[in-house]
């Protein structure tokens, strides 16, 4: 475990914190107005390895040499300057600082950081982090790299959980009551979840990549309607030639006709589960753990029975929850975010659907 520490003065700014892999919907912008929750679980923290706020390039301005030296193969609106290795932190877990009034930002419902580190350490007043609460954005402090330093802490190391053990973690809800800022809608509005919006958008650049340009089918049902729809809109038409199967932990080992592995993401490290024998040349698409353990074993989403006075905490069934009204759609900015980071994006069909997309395709088409 680690304390995070002022550079200038040396006072903690944080609580004891394990780190983790950052999550696939750390950049995601959700919705319009929409408020979402804290982005790290509670004693983490995750480093982000891309840079992040300004000041900003636009892309005509960036050598291409300097963009693939960066990891990105194909052009975007713009590019960060900002110093890469942010660790991210829940709100809740900053300790010893105080918000900077006059770094607001552009934001309308909370801070979006786009003025730069907005909060300062109580001790010297060194800005060293900057909180995001927005609307449509995930809320989280950014540590400061040049301004904070991490120190371990006293105390026993756990080891990351092996896979067998992480099968018993919690799996991400497949939707969830939305509430939009200053507003107090729970039950009345039901939502797509914004984390499986995300992690089918970051997946679905991998599948593309993997497809090679021909058509993919993938899984029957959950599978089907998170992917299938979208890959048969930017694919060739026609009899699929690659197939996509779940594999993971504690399932039968997969065909050796499978040409793209479903694969989950370990939570703490952020390694993709990697199989071993004749599967081992597949193509790897990887799933945030709780996302892809409800794929491989859906929870439905039935009322529990009770006699008697319903307690509270007893899913009612007069009326059942408000599903969403509309399909399900992968998240466009994070599909676009990870696909310009695939090398496979330089290839020339590739790149037009990228092109389709940045030049405003349809909604349906993603």
């Amino acid at each position: 475990m680690f304390v995070f520490v002022c550079a200038g003065c040396g006072a903690e700014l944080t609580v004891p914190l394990s780190e983790v892999a950052l999550p696939v919907h750390a950049r995601q912008v959700y919705g319009n107005g929409a408020q979402l929750p804290v982005l790290m679980r509670s004693g983490t923290f995750a480093v982000d390895p891309d840079p992040w706020g300004g000041p900003w390039r636009k892309w005509d301005e960036i050598d291409p040499g300097e963009a693939e030296a960066r990891g990105i193969y194909a052009p975007v609106r713009s590019l960060s300057d900002g110093t890469p290795g942010a660790s991210v932190i829940a709100p809740g877990d900053i300790r010893g600082t105080r918000l900077i009034p006059e770094k607001r930002g552009g934001a309308c419902c909370g801070l979006d950081g786009a003025d730069g580190p907005n909060m300062a350490c109580e001790a010297c007043d060194l800005p060293v982090a900057t909180r995001v609460d927005d609307c449509s954005l995930w809320q989280a402090v950014r540590l400061d790299p040049d301004a904070v330093h991490r120190v371990p802490v006293d105390g026993a190391h756990a080891a990351p959980l092996s896979w067998a053990e992480l099968m018993e973690e919690e799996r991400t809800p497949l939707f969830e009551p939305m509430a939009r800022w200053g507003q107090m809608e729970s039950n009345d509005r039901w939502s797509w979840s914004p984390q499986w919006e995300a992690a089918a958008g970051h997946a679905l650049a991998h599948l593309l990549a993997a497809s090679q340009g021909q058509p993919v089918r993938v899984p029957d049902g959950l599978t089907a309607d998170m992917f299938q729809r979208p890959l048969d809109a930017m694919l060739p038409a026609g009899p699929p030639k690659r197939h996509a199967v779940l594999a993971g932990p504690a399932l039968p080992t997969p065909d050796a006709g499978a040409d793209i592995l479903l694969v989950p993401i370990h939570p703490r490290t952020g390694r993709t589960w990697t199989p071993a024998g004749p599967t081992a040349p597949a193509h790897l698409v990887p799933l945030p753990l709780g996302v892809w353990l409800w794929l491989v074993s859906p929870q439905p989403y039935l009322p529990v029975p009770a006699s008697g006075r319903i307690p509270q905490d007893v899913l009612r069934d007069d009326p059942l929850p408000l599903l969403p009204n509309s399909l399900f759609q992968p998240d466009r900015g994070t599909f676009q975010h990870t696909l310009v980071r695939l090398p496979a994006v330089r290839s020339p069909w590739l790149r037009t659907i990228l092109e389709n997309l940045t030049q405003g395709a349809p909604a349906d088409t993603l």
